[in-house]
């Protein structure tokens, strides 16, 4: 037989498998909607599907605090919990002194070598009055985040609302400062002890109240000295615990690059931050009842579920106030 011919059996079976492949490469090409390198060459596995980007929490608290609702919302995240006034937590600071900001340098310190991609800093409670959210809610403030942007970013500040901070927190021109203004009348000598080698600004703004995320890359534009040396001013000055944490709550923006005046056009920070891209913002610095002002710094016991003078407010009236300014349009999270 001549080795180049073809029974009629093999013949037949040659043909089979030849409709085979096309049936099978048919349905690969209209499930997938892609070209064939595609389906021939790329597995999905582990290796092959888009990175996640590592990311954490770092959260100043106390003791009482019950901070389960991070864990419960956000599993994707890894959490690193500081207690400030138990030494033997797992994440413990030096000295329960400065607020927030001792427990924010200490991770840095602590972390420096193998910080993780992304990094949000930030407070315990979930409701809390600072919290960019019509109910004051840290859950829906947090899953919008824009991953993406913040990435970008390096540094950005979780709040747009000008309401406490901005334009101007601190004209330090102005010789004639009212007493009560504690952290205003301590920022001139205390710059200077924490930036010897810069020259006092004309004017500090940016939107309270120290809840900000960072990139490694932008933390790591300082040496870790520089944060060491932070924490031994704030270990070291006489100055009262709530004035020196907001001596570096008023900059933290300009150490992570941003100028000494950072106020973002609320509207522009809302779309790019939280994805809230179409809000109605009458002003640069607010956009309606985004965030409303509270009656008090201290909200009432059974929050949201209780409103500001005892009324009891049903899932129905709570979806009506969250949804003011907001238009369900708004883009994801990524």
């Amino acid at each position: 037989m001549n080795p180049f011919t073809s029974s009629p059996r093999r013949s037949l079976r040659s043909v089979l498998i030849v409709l085979v492949g096309f049936v099978v490469v048919g349905f690969l090409w209209r499930t997938t909607g892609q070209g064939l390198t595609t389906v021939a060459f790329v597995e999905d596995t582990e290796n092959t599907r888009p990175p996640k980007v590592p990311k954490a929490f770092v959260v100043a608290s106390f003791q009482k605090d019950d901070v389960n609702w991070v864990s419960e919302h956000f599993p994707d995240w890894e959490i690193n919990r500081y207690v400030v006034d138990n030494p033997s937590a797992q994440f413990t600071v030096p000295k329960n002194k400065g607020r927030e900001s001792m427990v924010y340098l200490t991770y840095i310190i602590d972390n420096y070598d193998k910080l993780p991609d992304l990094m949000v800093f930030m407070h315990a409670n979930r409701y809390q009055w600072h919290n960019d959210d019509p109910l004051y809610d840290g859950v829906p403030m947090l899953k919008n985040l824009q991953l993406p942007y913040l990435l970008s970013q390096g540094y950005a500040n979780l709040r747009c609302v000008w309401t406490l901070g901005c334009p101007s927190e601190m004209n330090l021109e102005e010789t004639n400062v009212d007493k009560s203004k504690t952290t205003w009348l301590a920022y001139p000598r205390a710059f200077k002890e924490l930036f010897p080698n810069e020259t006092l600004p004309k004017v500090v703004g940016v939107a309270c109240c120290a809840q900000f995320s960072l990139t490694r890359s932008k933390i790591r534009e300082r040496p870790i000295e520089d944060y060491k040396r932070y924490r031994q001013w704030l270990l070291d000055t006489p100055l009262e615990d709530h004035i020196s944490g907001r001596v570096l709550e008023y900059s933290w923006h300009f150490i992570f690059g941003k100028e000494y005046v950072h106020c973002p056009n609320a509207k522009d920070c809302y779309c790019n931050i939280f994805g809230f891209c179409n809000l109605e913002c009458g002003e640069k610095g607010k956009c309606g009842e985004r965030w409303p002002f509270p009656p008090s710094s201290s909200l009432p016991d059974g929050w949201p579920g209780v409103g500001w003078k005892g009324e009891v407010r049903d899932q129905t009236v709570l979806a009506s106030l969250r949804g003011v300014a907001v238009l369900a349009g708004n883009t994801s999270n990524t």
